[in-house]
């Protein structure tokens, strides 16, 4: 078995139960619900919310058969050493650096957003410069210890989740004292007065399925905790069970009571929705306050983008699928060359957003969409292929058991299939599969030329549940 160098480190285990819960949140609830819902209240009409519940049980299944594996083998690196050592080293390997891929995207979808809402204040100050500003506020952070980077994401994930169950108590408030807006009295049949809960057919609903998993994309983070977790076999199950729900609960009821007080063809026409709907309701600063509060979501999401790459790279350089250098780890136990490589990456988003223009959210989304679909079906794969490894060699049975099994993780992969066809059936998407396709032949030829020796090995995972006579039977790739 190839033993990391002693520079590989190890990392400190510093979240507990509760910076786990907060920053799963913190990953899902950031601009996909800030900011991408308005392009998907467009795509699909009131109908959007169907799309939520349904991306939201995928979610679930995808979360569920995580957790099965991350309280079996609690390991840095999580899901890119599953598909490693389940479905194949390739597996492993393309599974992480596309997650890494996917949270670099999505980083740069938020600092995007970010210099956005920066200029509903500072209209006159250019964009990059914000960028610029937040990259090097949370490089700092992330190489601070664990517990700091887990304390920081818990306070910004709370302002969060206060602000959206203020916004529900107040707009159902609204809703209760026959509020009046542009598009008549607000309340539920707002929902089907203009053009019917499917205003844009059955393909408005299938448009809105590519921003709704990306909304969704980063939830995948609470299994790359268990290397870093206090208490994994408690941590992760409590993480996993609370999170989509709470999830899909802001979403839709968010989304809902929004759509009750203006019409949905009105909404997200400029900036956040949720800021120009509170602008809109004449409330004296709330859009200040809401700013803020967006401000504080982008912020908490690129924060944990870096958190997971990072970590995710640091389990690859493990398996010798990265370099090596991507396995140190400073004294207080953070992996800083992968923290120092995502911020390159974010360097690159401050360019872009100098040269780009506006339009850049779309294409960006999409691309995230195509490498978090990717990231789950790999996570569903390695979930099947262990429960069938357990049958086989009749090891002792998971300790958090995914529901429902195997009709659930068969329907979520076919819902995962769907959205990939989707992307491809839409010309504003399409793009997202031409680089999802790209992306995978460049892995295939980086892994032919680069990996070697260890590298092409299935990874070793410590099996919690099994004595180590049963783990030594269960791996027969160890030397």
């Amino acid at each position: 078995m190839h033993h990391p160098t002693p520079a590989a480190g190890v990392l400190s285990r510093g979240l507990n139960v509760r910076h786990i819960r907060f920053m799963a949140l913190g990953s899902a609830i950031g601009t996909g619900l800030f900011y991408g819902s308005a392009s998907a209240i467009q795509a699909a009409g009131p109908a959007v919310l169907i799309a939520y519940m349904v991306a939201g049980a995928a979610v679930f299944m995808v979360m569920r058969s995580l957790g099965e594996m991350a309280v079996r083998h609690p390991v840095s690196g999580s899901f890119g050493q599953y598909a490693g050592r389940y479905l194949g080293p390739f597996a492993g390997f393309a599974t992480g650096w596309t997650y890494v891929f996917e949270m670099a995207i999505v980083a740069l979808a938020d600092v995007t957003a970010f210099g956005i809402y920066m200029g509903f204040w500072f209209p006159e100050v250019d964009r990059w410069i914000w960028i610029a500003a937040v990259i090097l506020l949370l490089t700092a952070v992330n190489l601070l210890s664990v517990r700091v980077f887990g304390e920081l994401e818990f306070w910004f994930t709370l302002v969060k989740v206060v602000a959206i169950i203020a916004m529900i108590v107040g707009g159902a408030a609204l809703i209760g004292f026959g509020f009046t807006s542009s598009g008549g009295q607000a309340g539920a049949h707002q929902l089907v007065e203009h053009g019917g809960l499917f205003p844009n057919g059955f393909g408005g609903l299938l448009a809105a399925f590519s921003v709704v998993v990306f909304a969704f994309g980063g939830v995948e983070t609470i299994g790359v905790t268990a290397g870093e977790a206090n208490d994994p076999k408690k941590a992760i199950p409590g993480a996993v069970n609370t999170v989509p729900v709470r999830i899909l609960l802001f979403y839709v009821l968010t989304l809902g009571v929004l759509m009750s007080l203006f019409p949905w063809n009105e909404v997200g026409a400029q900036g956040s929705p949720f800021v120009q709907i509170f602008d809109g309701l004449g409330v004296p600063g709330a859009a200040h306050v809401l700013n803020a509060i967006v401000i504080t979501a982008a912020l908490s999401a690129i924060n944990s983008d870096i958190f997971g790459a990072g970590r995710v790279l640091f389990g690859l350089a493990q398996q010798g699928h990265a370099p090596q250098s991507f396995g140190r780890v400073s004294r207080r136990g953070v992996p800083w060359m992968t923290v120092v490589a995502m911020t390159g990456v974010l360097v690159v988003g401050v360019v872009l957003n100098a040269v780009i223009p506006k339009d850049v959210f779309l294409v960006i989304a999409s691309i995230a969409t195509f490498a978090t679909v990717f990231v789950w079906s790999m996570i569903l794969a390695s979930h099947v292929a262990m429960k069938r490894e357990i049958r086989r060699l009749a090891l002792a049975p998971s300790e958090f058991p995914s529901p429902l099994w195997p009709a659930a993780s068969v329907a979520a992969m076919a819902f995962l299939a769907l959205v990939l066809v989707l992307l491809g059936w839409f010309e504003s998407t399409r793009v997202a599969l031409a680089v999802g396709g790209a992306w995978i032949g460049l892995l295939a030829a980086a892994y032919a030329l680069w990996v070697r020796g260890d590298g092409r090995r299935r990874p070793a995972l410590r099996d919690e549940t099994a004595p180590l006579a049963v783990v030594g039977v269960e791996e027969p790739a160890r030397v």
